[in-house]
């Protein structure tokens, strides 16, 4: 029995855990990245296709950026929690972030936050639950899905 016990310990102990976790006050970046502490975050799993830069001239400053953006500054007041996922080539940091996560809720996963939304798309390696959102967010013409982009047309 004690061999089980400290086997499981060490099996534990090497699993990565807590420290891949982080959480930190967060400031959004115009391209939709965000400043969590130190660390420059992209939200996994998801892709922000470019809209035009719009700015929320209600704020003073004003505050600019892409649609994406400026939903997630609009959901993000504060802190968020984040799981690291992986590490770019620019050292960046590629997580799983949510907001109003306590002990008693597991809180908003921005990525699906958006993707719900329609402003951004879900990558191929993405969660499932986001290709099921952005498949809704597209049949209901929510954000990217329901303006027209640009398109050549043949004319006579």
């Amino acid at each position: 029995m004690l061999v089980v016990v400290i086997g499981l310990s060490l099996l534990l102990s090497s699993m990565p855990g807590s420290a891949r976790e982080f959480s930190s006050y967060a400031s959004v970046r115009e391209d939709g990245s965000l400043r969590v502490g130190n660390r420059m975050v992209h939200l996994y799993g998801i892709y922000l296709p470019p809209t035009n830069r719009t700015c929320q001239t209600f704020f003073n400053p004003p505050v600019c950026g892409s649609r994406a953006a400026l939903a997630l500054n609009f959901r993000i007041q504060g802190f968020v929690h984040c799981i690291e996922k992986g590490t770019n080539q620019d050292r960046s940091i590629t997580a799983i972030c949510y907001v109003d996560r306590n002990n008693f809720s597991e809180g908003e996963d921005l990525g699906a936050y958006l993707i719900r939304r329609g402003w951004a798309l879900a990558l191929p390696g993405a969660p499932f639950e986001y290709h099921a959102l952005e498949r809704i967010a597209e049949r209901r013409a929510m954000g990217v899905w329901g303006f027209t982009i640009d398109s050549i047309q043949k004319r006579d």
